[in-house]
């Protein structure tokens, strides 16, 4: 998820961010992996999701790899070769800030966007939730307390079928990160980031505690507990 704080040529070879902001008048979160070309630019993939309506669209497109000019092609899958485009995304990436206009795929604008890298605190956040979200053959199950922004206690597990693949992250310790709640344990990493209604959710590189094929994938997490789990096309 893309930090275009520090010039792209700087990053690693491959990046993933996350990113909130405004889709014209709408609240969304931008999700995108980097990776890099020979030519220096960076290849971008990911998705948006629209927060009031919790509407996808996946994204497909290249960023400059000094000035950060970014065009992002939109679609409804994510697979877009050979699928009809629904959108298109044009602006520039510098500062952490991704802003410009989305089109209209016969070329009409249709909205003005901006996405930051920042994210609101939860240095206040308190919660105590417990919820379940499933999907096909696909189950998990999430519960946590948090006081004042401090990790009282952390639950998190999947399972998934067919072959019974399970995930579970417990015992976490809690991390010192800006605009989030950051928990990890043995390499896995657990995040939490504020998105006005929504808690979102979201674990990186927790393999060992999934084992073969196992995966926790990010939940929404609303004002009243309930979550709601978002997965990768045709999983």
């Amino acid at each position: 998820m893309l930090l275009f704080a520090l010039p792209l040529a700087a990053l690693a070879q491959t990046e993933t961010r996350e990113l909130a902001g405004q889709l014209g008048s709408r609240s969304a979160l931008l999700v995108l992996n980097a990776s890099r070309k020979p030519d220096g630019a960076w290849q971008l993939s990911g998705e948006y999701l629209v927060l009031p309506t919790l509407q996808r669209r996946f994204l497909d497109g290249e960023a400059s790899p000094e000035i950060g000019v970014t065009t992002l092609r939109e679609g409804a899958s994510a697979i877009l070769f050979g699928h009809e485009a629904t959108g298109e995304l044009r602006g520039t990436w510098r500062g952490g800030v991704f802003k410009g206009t989305r089109y209209a795929p016969g070329g009409q604008e249709r909205e003005r966007f901006e996405f930051s890298e920042e994210f609101p605190s939860m240095e206040r956040y308190s919660a105590s939730v417990r919820c379940e979200a499933s999907e096909g053959g696909y189950k998990s199950t999430l519960a946590y307390t948090v006081d004042a922004g401090k990790l009282q206690a952390f639950d998190w597990r999947s399972h998934a079928e067919p072959g019974g693949h399970i995930c579970a992250v417990t015992n976490l310790q809690q991390q010192a990160r800006a605009g989030r709640l950051s928990f990890s344990a043995d390499g896995c990493n657990v995040t939490l980031r504020e998105l006005g209604d929504y808690v979102w959710v979201a674990a990186d590189k927790c393999s060992e505690q999934c084992g073969a094929n196992g995966s926790l994938e990010p939940l929404l997490v609303d004002r009243r507990g309930r979550c709601r789990l978002l997965r990768g096309e045709g999983r």
